[in-house]
């Protein structure tokens, strides 16, 4: 089917339903950063493009009726107002984002609308919320059906329980797509093992269990984050790091090194410099970081670092771990994060370090560019939808 990608984020719908057979026509995404990680993964080439969705007026929208026959979304769940008497969905949906998609829904007339949202959409306001959005999917000619489907169930190891809807319209209505079980859909459990670690409150997971659901992870490091055992060939076979201690992570490994933790003193630096060091904050609560390379020592130094805790140590997810935990396969990480920001000459030119001092100067500036965009990879795995669970709905249609 030919699609039209609403909300699009970074395209986690588009890419589902790409490896399901269907074909994208359009997309609409208002995030500038989003919209660029988008069109640097996805070959947008001659589609429709479309920034605010509010914008788009209903005789645009109606030039795509007999061309799109799917519009999905993954769209954010605003409070509805349901004061004063019921005069149909544009009274009862005005002013949410919703209402955009019912209101291309009306103009287009697809066969079918694919949309996604959190789990307390269905209790939202005590279910009218969700009511709301099933008789305004009526109105507009289009039986309902839904599920909650939980993303560890597909291969990828976050726990996110998500409410997916699908509207048939009426008269050309396709088979049902729900329910989906492990039986018919050959979904994978991913058993949680994070035992005697702390719960999602703290976002810590252990290497063998499952993340935390992503969310926008904007600042305060609120990042998800992963505990891992310092080893030492000791009879208690690890080390436990103290306020000032460093910590040397060369051959992680290895089941004869000892004095992995150098207590309150910086380990002999060696060619690897892999070293960090623990030292808290002197007010709030730690919230963990990772220093490659341990500072210099003072009595006031106050860097944000790690909490290690009964042998445990702790870093925060990396952006490529996020989109991993989301599905995407790492060549789109890549494209999103460096194919449109370091031109490929310069990344020659570093290889065979034959960069002129003008390039290098050019060439740490697009870098710091690229670090300081971090925030945005984490902010778009956040927002997107598990690329899996996708798939898995969209093979479904006719």
């Amino acid at each position: 089917m030919k699609f039209l990608d609403l909300f699009a984020g970074i395209g986690g719908f588009r890419l589902g339903l790409e490896q399901a057979g269907h074909e994208c026509v359009g997309f609409c995404e208002i995030d500038k950063f989003a919209r660029q990680s988008y069109k640097a993964i996805h070959n947008t080439e001659g589609e429709r493009e479309y920034h605010d969705i509010t914008t788009v007026s209903n005789e645009e929208w109606r030039t795509l009726r007999g061309t799109v026959e799917l519009i999905c979304g993954g769209f954010p769940c605003q409070s509805f107002s349901i004061a004063g008497k019921r005069k149909g969905f544009l009274d009862e949906t005005r002013g949410t984002l919703f209402f955009e998609i019912a209101r291309a829904a009306e103009q287009i007339k697809p066969r079918t609308l694919f949309l996604e949202n959190v789990r307390g959409l269905l209790s939202h306001d005590k279910g009218r919320t969700f009511r709301t959005i099933i008789s305004t999917l009526d109105e507009l000619g289009y039986d309902a059906e839904w599920q909650i489907l939980n993303s560890k169930n597909f291969g990828v190891p976050q726990n996110r329980e998500r409410v997916f809807i699908i509207g048939h319209l009426r008269g050309e209505r396709g088979r049902e797509v729900f329910p989906i079980t492990r039986e018919n859909s050959g979904a994978i459990d991913v058993v949680n093992k994070e035992s005697g670690m702390p719960r999602e409150t703290n976002r810590v997971y252990s290497s063998e269990g499952l993340s935390p659901t992503l969310n926008t992870m904007q600042g305060g490091g609120r990042e998800p984050k992963i505990a891992i055992k310092i080893k030492e060939a000791t009879k208690q076979v690890y080390a436990i790091a103290e306020q000032g201690d460093s910590i040397n992570f060369s051959l992680p490994n290895s089941k004869t090194r000892r004095g992995r933790v150098g207590k309150q003193v910086a380990q002999t630096l060696d060619t690897s410099c892999n070293q960090a060091v623990i030292v808290q904050k002197p007010r709030g609560y730690n919230k963990g970081g990772e220093h490659e390379v341990a500072p210099t020592l003072s009595s006031n130094s106050w860097h944000e670092n790690n909490l290690l805790k009964s042998g445990m140590r702790i870093r925060k997810l990396t952006p490529h771990e996020c989109w991993r935990l989301q599905g995407f396969p790492d060549w789109a990480f890549d494209k999103a994060t460096f194919g449109h920001v370091i031109p490929s000459i310069l990344k020659a030119r570093l290889v065979r370090r034959t960069m002129t001092q003008k390039e290098w100067k050019l060439y740490q500036r697009l870098t710091r560019h690229q670090q300081m965009s971090n925030s945005q990879l984490y902010k778009q795995a956040g927002n997107s939808v598990t690329v899996p669970v996708i798939y898995e709905i969209a093979r479904r249609f006719e």
